[in-house]
């Protein structure tokens, strides 16, 4: 049985880089860290790839992990999704007060789309990481509006 969601995984070209901007910026703590070197046929398989070679990091806020790879082989590619592209287009973090973050953040450097704003139920803005990835900053107004479309709620 499947019991819930455990982490998300990002790979970034500088791990210690990225672990920084996430410290400082939300709020993350790392709790774990290792690595393999080439020629470990067992994770090859797993994450298939030949003669892969990376470190990582988990890094934890509140119940959510983030594991954080950076690859040393296998000629990573950049990727920065339109949010309309296939795949994972964000990470949604919640907070008590989205335009104090969003000022405290911009403040340190965080680029944004645009200033928070919403209907009567929630207040939301997207920005970038250091890496490029999508960070939505979520307020929820109501407090019965415990997921972003019940209700007919919506972030923008």
């Amino acid at each position: 049985m499947i019991r819930g969601v455990h982490h998300l995984a990002i790979s970034t070209p500088d791990l210690e880089r990225f672990i920084d901007h996430y410290r400082r910026w939300f709020g993350f703590e790392r709790v774990g860290e290792g690595g393999w070197e080439r020629g470990n046929s067992r994770i090859d398989t797993m994450v298939g790839l030949e003669d892969s070679a990376a470190r990582y990091a988990m890094i934890r806020l509140g119940n959510l992990h983030i594991e954080v790879f950076e690859y040393a082989s296998n000629d990573p590619r950049e990727v920065h999704p339109r949010m309309c592209d296939r795949g994972i287009t964000h990470l949604c973090l919640y907070c008590d007060d989205v335009f104090a973050e969003y000022e405290r953040l911009k403040g340190l450097g965080m680029a944004f789309n645009c200033p928070p704003g919403g209907s009567g139920m929630t207040r939301a803005t997207y920005g970038r990481d250091c890496d490029g990835n999508v960070v939505e900053l979520l307020q929820i107004v109501d407090p019965d509006c415990t997921f972003a479309f019940e209700k007919q709620c919506v972030t923008c």
